[in-house]
């Protein structure tokens, strides 16, 4: 069986929200393909204190401060790794890239990549990159976002058309419909709890209605553990006040303010 190996990954912006890809050095496992620069977590190093290491030493430039993202799983002939993405915004880096293991890198946009092949098992997270950090709007009407390609739209599946980025609907209607919807390039699932959360695991993403401090907790938690694809918190503004804070600093995508969620 192949070695389990615990690995790092950061996905670094600029200014112009742009995010560095670098290639495989020649004389690794897919030399060549593109990904998020990163490495093995050695013996005796936290998450970050790896990811500081390895971007100095295949990029020369230090990270100041990094935020978990998603958590991944990956069966490769070679290993059968566990991975974690942390996000690195423009000002949480400092130094001048540079191609310490003779590697390319390159800024990309969500959406409008110029680079190729691609890592295999990125392919999905590529696409979640594409989803903003913020939205306005409710549940009930829809969510509106903006990404570097421009306006991105989350409707009720009940409301969607065919130019929506993305439709979210209910657990409980995706598994009574047969999953996918027709003609839906991108299905958020909704749930309400942690036993609805480990069933949309199938999910492009998930907004999680938060009705209390319990539940708040329990999302805590999740997003601290490591989720495999964004979570959207949704929940009335008192709640949002209370919890925000802790939801983004654990890698909550988004926290939508609703306040129908929770309303007698």
């Amino acid at each position: 069986m192949p070695p389990k190996i615990h690995v790092v990954a950061g996905i670094l912006f600029n200014e112009c929200g742009e995010f560095l890809l670098s290639s495989r050095p020649e004389g690794k496992p897919y030399a060549g393909y593109w990904e998020f620069a990163g490495g093995k977590v050695e013996a005796g190093e936290t998450e970050f204190a790896a990811l500081q290491r390895e971007f100095m030493e295949e990029l020369g430039v230090e990270i100041i401060h990094a935020t978990p993202w998603l958590a991944k799983f990956y069966r490769y002939e070679h290993a059968h790794v566990n991975l974690r993405f942390f996000r690195v915004a423009a000002h949480e880096w400092r130094g001048t890239l540079q191609a310490r293991e003779q590697q390319q890198w390159a800024w990309q946009k969500a959406g409008d990549f110029t680079v190729s092949p691609m890592l295999p098992a990125n392919t999905a997270l590529l696409a979640q990159l594409a989803i903003p950090s913020a939205f306005s709007g409710s549940l009930k009407t829809g969510l509106l976002g903006s990404n570097a390609a421009g306006e991105y739209r989350v409707m009720p599946h009940t409301m969607a058309e065919t130019q929506h980025e993305a439709v979210w609907m209910p657990l409980d209607a995706w598994q009574q419909r047969n999953r996918q919807p027709e003609n839906a390039p991108s299905v958020w699932l909704a749930v309400d709890n942690v036993a609805q959360f480990h069933a949309a695991q199938d999910a492009d993403a998930i907004i999680w209605r938060v009705n209390d401090n319990a539940m708040a907790q329990a999302l805590a938690e999740v997003l601290r553990a490591g989720a495999a694809m964004p979570i959207v918190a949704a929940a009335s503004a008192d709640v949002v006040a209370c919890w925000q804070d802790a939801w983004r600093a654990n890698g909550a995508q988004a926290v939508v303010c609703d306040n129908e969620i929770g309303a007698a």
